[in-house]
């Protein structure tokens, strides 16, 4: 007797956009292979900072994971554009450096309003990632909202 295959189980969170930030192309490929084996989710990687902030403008990810030891701007820099032009995803930040150094972007990231769910020490553990990707899903946003057209305002206010 042949019975259906029994239906896929949901995903226990909804997929998310996630831009994956890190000039090291091995922990792209480790953090895109994490996520993906956590749920549906939509991965784009890039080593460029100067990139993912043309991809932020135009793609407006649900989460951000940013390495802050990045060449071009480094991640405190990016953190600073992403607040003025108001990015309304969430921001993860990665850092092989000092804790030292992590506890004070996370400061300075919370200070200028981004919706920072954590700042980790690299590598980043699968069960913290399940975690954050899980905050990130519950977490209201703005439909279509990613970073503001209008450097320096809210997004949805006319200059």
């Amino acid at each position: 007797m042949n019975l259906p295959a029994p239906a896929p189980s949901p995903p226990t969170v909804p997929a998310l956009r996630v831009l994956l930030l890190d000039d090291d192309v091995f922990m792209l490929e480790l953090l895109a292979d994490m996520v993906t084996s956590l749920g549906q989710h939509t991965v784009t990687c890039e080593t460029s900072s100067l990139r993912a902030l043309e991809l932020l403008r135009a793609n407006g990810p649900d989460l951000l994971i940013c390495d802050l030891g990045l060449p071009e701007l480094d991640g405190i820099e990016l953190l600073r554009m992403l607040a003025e032009q108001g990015f309304d995803g969430a921001v993860v930040l990665l850092s092989g450096l000092d804790v030292g150094v992590l506890r004070a972007a996370e400061r300075l990231a919370r200070a200028q309003g981004l919706a920072l769910l954590g700042a980790c020490a690299k590598p980043l553990a699968r069960e913290r990632l399940a975690a954050l990707l899980a905050q990130a899903a519950a977490r209201p946003r703005h439909a279509g909202v990613g970073v503001g057209t209008t450097p320096g305002m809210a997004p949805g206010v006319a200059p």
